[in-house]
């Protein structure tokens, strides 16, 4: 198979995530992975991982812990999503997306393996899109032969096709609401479904959570008896200070004084928190004798990048993309507008999908918009403007609807001074779609 047919192929498998009906079905749980794993050698046993699971902030975490291992002198492999523009941003080997011709050459081999397997009736039905992307990127990092792999889960974790691995250490990042049809509808059914990724003995990191979801990681800790640590009481901040949007702050572990200045450029005061869950992480690997010093730390969080979150495209006007799409996230955003653009004008581009919830994201954001332009992703999963518009238009001061998402970026910039900014949010779909816009923009006027 070429690129293109291997992921048309994929595409064809359908959505990401399947129906909440399907839960209960053969297929969503760890038996089609692991039989294709094994098939093709277990893979994901050829390089030590940490696995990340969580609401908010564990993307973040990926990308901070894995600047740190490859900082460290670390050939490493990093597997996340979803992807915003291209499919291969999910799986990157030494800071780099894997190439187009090592993933259609690799997928070639997992799809004539899968095909044996149904063949021979091993597997009950074929495996997901997700299921192949990961089998396709714990190949990669085995015949790329990465030192050390970081696994961010997809959904949830307990059945997440990643929860196969046995991790070096596992970090769980803040929880909160979200996916409620697949995971549960109350904080400790979510909870739990993100400890699934706990493994016995293997040392965690849990970021500072509500009490409820608290109990539950504390309790399944206990009983798989997992060392933890939780960043909250790991560390203490000292000199917190905002500098154009980025948190800076001396961090002391408690314990035993260690101070690390952390200074990581990705905007938003929360980005300190998801920084503490990889330096814990880190501490954790470094008390297990990998080589990484306390310069590689300080160096991983600085240099550390994450594209689609709090990302500035340019200045005057400054135009952000930010996959805001659950409470958590909104949550985060609010407080970004209302530390660093009060008194400015905002224009916010909302789109939102129909798993959301909207009215709560949309009560946190829209107060801090000067207007809110209702818009719409490419995906069937999309809510339409329009209905969007009818949804929540009451939490907005001043609002317009502009269907095609290109052309609301348009109106936006066309209406905004060079004071004054425009935050593109709500979906992950939204801000991939115009990061994509931006960046084929930026390339033809560059020529």
């Amino acid at each position: 198979m070429n690129y293109e047919s291997a992921v048309r192929y994929l595409l064809s498998l359908g959505r990401e995530l399947a129906a909440p009906t399907q839960s209960s079905a053969a297929k969503f749980n760890l038996e089609n992975i692991t039989i294709l794993l094994e098939r093709l050698g277990r893979p994901d046993r050829a390089y030590p991982c940490v696995h990340i699971a969580g609401t908010n902030g564990k993307g973040s975490t990926a990308a901070f812990l894995e600047k740190i291992l490859r900082d460290a002198g670390f050939r490493t492999g990093l597997t996340t999503s979803p992807h915003l523009e291209r499919i291969n941003e999910r799986i990157r080997i030494a800071g780099k997306e894997i190439a187009d011709t090592r993933f259609a050459e690799i997928f070639t081999r997992i799809r004539a393996v899968i095909e044996e397997l149904l063949a021979e009736g091993k597997l009950r039905a074929h495996p997901t899109y997700f299921e192949c992307v990961t089998a396709l990127a714990f190949e990669a990092f085995a015949r790329e032969r990465v030192d050390f792999a970081v696994i961010e889960v997809g959904l949830g974790g307990r059945l997440d096709a990643t929860n196969v691995v046995t991790p070096v250490a596992s970090i769980i990042t803040r929880i909160d609401f979200d996916h409620e049809n697949y995971l549960g509808h109350s904080l400790r059914e979510i909870a739990g479904e993100k400890a699934g990724i706990l493994k016995p003995q293997v040392p965690a990191v849990f970021a500072a959570q509500l009490p409820e979801a608290h109990r539950v990681l504390q309790e399944r800790a206990t009983e798989l008896r997992c060392p933890f640590v939780e960043t909250g009481e790991l560390f203490r901040i000292e000199n917190e200070v905002l500098k154009h949007g980025c948190a800076r702050a001396t961090v002391v572990e408690v314990s035993g004084g260690k101070t690390f200045s952390l200074e990581p450029r990705l905007p938003g005061r929360f980005q300190l928190q998801n920084a503490l869950n990889a330096v814990a992480a880190a501490r954790i690997l470094q008390n297990r004798n990998y080589r990484i010093t306390d310069e590689n730390i300080v160096s991983g969080i600085a240099t550390a990048e994450w594209p689609g979150r709090l990302e500035r495209l340019q200045t005057r006007p400054d135009v952000y993309l930010d996959g805001a799409h659950n409470p958590g996230a909104a949550r985060e955003l609010a407080g970004f507008l209302e530390e660093n653009f009060a008194g400015r004008k905002v224009y916010l581009i909302f789109g939102a999908m129909r798993d959301k919830a909207v009215d709560e994201v949309t009560g946190m954001l829209f107060p801090y918009a000067h207007e809110v332009i209702f818009t719409q992703p490419g995906t069937p999963r999309a809510v339409s403007a329009r209905q969007l518009a009818e949804m929540a238009s009451d939490h907005a001061k001043k609002f317009v609807v502009i269907e095609d998402a290109a052309l609301a970026l348009e109106s936006a910039l066309a209406k905004a001074g060079s004071e004054d900014a425009i935050f593109i949010t709500g979906s992950l779909y939204l801000v991939g779609e115009l990061r994509h816009v931006w960046n084929s923009r930026r390339k033809v006027a560059s020529r």
